[in-house]
């Protein structure tokens, strides 16, 4: 069901509560379990496209989303009940009636003949506050529903005194009231910490209090800031801090801290539980991928076959409240623990905690990404929201992903050949959209020349200015007829395969469809062949500044910062950022003297690698030998890291082997017994003899690692004090832009020296030559722009893991001999360079 008002968490008027109608509604009349079955997930543009056709039959006398707002006093609660109705009918006789619109994916005949208890208790609550304005004495109710494929409309009404509408709003304030009232004495608890809340260190770092300053100044004034602030500063702290501050004034009324990384969540957990030491008292959620969270060794939320589902709605009022009462910083591991306590989904039930808290922490997607944001924070809640997005260098290639969409011809193909003679309408439109896709395919036979407008952009890739006009349509075909047979059920004697294939086609063409809308001169049409002779359409966003800064403007601020905003304009403009919105640099608050920096003038150009390999590993092992300790090594991709570790076998007379050999524990080297297995469970490390007297642990990334094994190779990073005479040297061999290149903080002397191979440069390809080609159509370098200022900020992001302290010392090795032009230079940080000018 598509709604118009905010389904999240009362808010305080003063002493009063202020609450919206659909809210205690919702609260009050769910029950029942998650069930897996398909729900067309309406847009908000649709929910309100369709309310603004009902409304525009309305009379000339009919008011249109008109607000109502009651006070009244009940259950020990002062109550300010508000919301829009979306209709308020003058009907013959003096009658006045309320109308309640809910667009439905589903059959209207599906729809109990007396309608749903939630609508009814919602509409209702509307007719009492409108009925004791007026001083009527009785009011006509009603519910419109509307199918969102068809159109068609059933309407279900009832004639209710003042007295029964009295009743059913008490019976909602009733069920409410506990929660209420909990939700009072949290917020006393709350402003009394905050009125006292001290920065929870001793004093401030140098650039921490001005950050702290410009984010509580950008969030009192509703406004931006864009933050460049060099690694170790304290970011963390020095942003939620003062955002925390800010709670429960006229503007800012809940957190939004927004990361990519566990790491960096774990990161805003551990700042919120150190100003919890100091007094701090707030609901904090972090939010957990479903996949991730899910006890269920397969992922089906429906009642049927998981017993967290079943019953859901019946026990999660209770289970949140128990939650809330009882714990503050509420983690996964939290999550986890009350929901088995209480038997409840562990991710529906995390988003509904996150309604009331003050401060959710997650991924970007759950407010950027129009497939999976929490559409139950609409406009009038986001406005006293405020963002907090933390390594933002990350969201505007997340954001390209996120606003794209593709489709490909097989699952049509398929679909229109399973379904042929139990749903006839859904076969012909799956074959009018794989039709579509042959008629591309013949386009680019011919080298482009038809409708469509392709042109050559890459080995089989071909790219269009325009959307393909007749595939959106087919798409829009095929999504009404995929609604209508999943609505209805999919026929009898239909394989779990094709109806899961169904479902999926479904929400693709949807994808799709919605990317169509978005369409306009920040996007391209890529199609490229796939699997043989399936092809495969993608609506590529090149530029997501527009939407991002759509998505922004409905908060009530937003921060954007990291290390590596750098150039600072380019992310600005990648970001959305408004003509009004303030920006800051901030210089790096360490000595100088505390890094050692040079440049290794190789070429690691990918046609160069292969005869720079050698020296480039004997350099490695140099500085290993030299600087001894604990080394991180940075390459721009597997392939090139992995000929590296093979060469280093090489170089130390180890033999060969592979990657995969030493995930299983096993290597291929026999030289003199210079090779020990692995640590017990510690794929990909190896321990080499490096120099008479001293060995080298070789520990390796791989492609897929668990969160355990993330952890064992950190865990293998020992403060170098502790090996008694240097002995032992460390080096872990990882990627550029990987999961151990940000929000990892080895302090003290767990960390020696950082070696980053190349400028970080992302993968030459079709799509970055596109996003190239638009950037410089805007009169902007394309190539910087789409190559080099997302690498740069690989390489900053991978060396600023060395010094995160006033106690640490390192040495980083630049590895390129690019790093001597002025194009990539002038990029580096001020630190850096003096460090590289000084060491020679």
């Amino acid at each position: 069901m598509e709604e118009k008002e905010s389904g999240g968490q009362a808010a305080p008027e003063g002493k009063r509560l202020r609450i919206a109608v659909r809210t205690l509604a919702e609260y009050a009349c769910r029950s029942g379990s998650i069930e897996y079955g398909f729900r067309s997930g309406a847009t908000l543009s649709e929910g309100t496209r369709i309310h603004k056709e009902i409304q525009a039959a309305y009379g000339e006398g009919d008011e249109r989303e008109l607000f109502l707002r009651a006070e009244l006093e009940h259950a020990g609660v002062e109550w300010t009940v508000e919301g829009r109705c979306d209709g308020l009918l003058q009907e013959e006789g003096g009658i006045a009636a309320v109308d309640e619109i809910k667009s439905t994916s589903g059959r209207l005949e599906d729809i109990p003949e007396d309608g749903w208890r939630v609508h009814w208790a919602q509409a209702m609550g509307y007719a009492y506050i409108y009925a004791v304005q007026q001083g009527r004495e009785s009011m006509r109710v009603q519910l419109t529903y509307v199918q969102m494929e068809s159109g068609a409309i059933r309407r279900l009404s009832r004639i209710c005194t003042v007295d029964e509408l009295h009743d059913s709003l008490l019976g909602l304030l009733n069920a409410y009231a506990p929660y209420a009232r909990m939700m009072q004495q949290h917020r006393e608890w709350r402003d009394s910490s905050l009125s006292g809340l001290d920065f929870p260190f001793g004093g401030f770092r140098p650039g921490q209090k001005k950050l702290s300053a410009a984010v509580y100044r950008t969030l009192e004034g509703r406004g931006g800031l864009f933050a460049k602030a060099p690694t170790g500063i304290g970011k963390t702290m020095s942003v939620l801090w003062p955002a925390v501050r800010s709670l429960g004034g006229e503007n800012v009324a809940r957190l939004f801290y927004l990361t990519a990384r566990t790491t960096t969540r774990t990161a805003a957990e551990d700042a919120l539980r150190r100003m919890e030491a100091g007094g701090l008292k707030l609901h904090a959620v972090t939010l957990t991928a479903k996949e991730k969270i899910c006890p269920q060794p397969i992922v089906r939320c429906d009642k049927a076959e998981c017993p967290f589902a079943d019953g859901y709605f019946d026990r999660i009022n209770g289970a949140v409240l128990d939650l809330l009462e009882q714990e503050t910083l509420i983690t996964r591991e939290t999550v986890e623990r009350y929901a088995m306590k209480h038997r409840v989904c562990p991710f529906e039930f995390s988003l509904d905690a996150a309604y009331a808290a003050d401060v959710v922490i997650g991924d970007y997607n759950y407010i950027f990404d129009p497939k999976v944001s929490l559409k139950r924070f609409l406009a009038e809640q986001a406005r006293r929201a405020v963002l907090l997005v933390d390594e933002a260098h990350n969201l505007p290639d997340r954001a390209r992903s996120m606003y794209s969409a593709s489709l490909e011809k097989a699952p049509f193909l398929a679909l229109q050949r399973c379904f042929k003679g139990s749903a006839p309408a859904l076969a012909t439109a799956a074959k009018v959209v794989n039709a579509q896709f042959i008629a591309l395919r013949k386009e680019m036979d011919a080298g482009g020349a038809g409708p469509a407008g392709l042109s050559a952009a890459g080995a089989g890739v071909f790219a269009a200015a325009e959307p393909p006009a007749e595939l959106l349509a087919g798409a829009r075909s095929f999504i009404a007829e995929a609604a209508a047979v999943l609505a209805a059920g999919v026929p009898a004697g239909t394989s779990p395969e094709d109806a899961q294939l169904l479902l999926d086609a479904y929400w693709a063409a949807k994808a799709f469809e919605a990317a169509g809308g978005w369409y306009d001169e920040r996007f391209t049409a890529m199609v490229e062949r796939s699997k043989g002779s399936s092809l495969k359409v993608t609506l590529q966003c090149l530029d997501p500044s527009q939407l991002l800064r759509q998505t922004g403007r409905q908060y009530g601020g937003r921060v954007f910062f990291s290390a590596t905003l750098s150039p600072l304009p380019f992310y600005m403009d990648q970001l959305g950022a408004e003509e009004e919105d303030r920006s800051l640099t901030l210089p790096s608050p360490f000595d100088p003297a505390q890094l050692d920096a040079k440049i290794l003038p190789l070429s690691t150009r990918y046609g160069d690698r292969a005869g720079t390999l050698q020296p480039l590993v004997r350099a490695l092992l140099a500085a290993a030998s030299d600087k001894g300790g604990n080394w991180l090594v940075f390459f721009p991709s597997y392939a090139y890291m992995n000929a590296a570790y093979l060469q280093l076998l090489t170089e130390l007379g180890a033999g060969g082997g592979t990657g995969d050999d030493t995930d299983s524990g096993t290597n291929d080297a026999t030289d003199g017994g210079k090779v020990s297995e692995p640590d017990s469970g510690m794929g990909g490390e190896l321990t080499l003899t490096l120099t008479e007297g001293r060995e080298l642990r070789l520990l390796l990334q791989r492609t897929e690692m668990s969160e355990e094994e993330r952890d064992l190779f950190l865990s293998a990073y020992q403060p170098v004090h502790e090996d008694g005479e240097g002995s032992l040297v460390r080096m872990g061999f990882a990627v550029m832009g990987g999961i151990f290149s940000e929000g990892i903080d080895l302090a003290g002397d767990r960390l020696t020296g950082v070696a980053v191979i190349g400028v970080g440069l992302p993968q030459l390809g079709p799509e970055r030559d596109l996003l190239a080609a638009y950037e410089q159509r805007q009169g902007r370098s394309g190539f910087d722009y789409a190559y080099v200022y997302p690498g740069i900020s690989k390489v900053l992001q991978a060396g600023g893991r060395l010094i995160r302290s006033e106690q640490d010392r390192g040495t980083l090795l630049l590895i390129d001999d690019r790093y001597r032009q002025p194009r990539y230079r002038r990029l580096l940080p001020e630190e850096w360079l003096l460090a590289v000018d000084r060491d020679g």
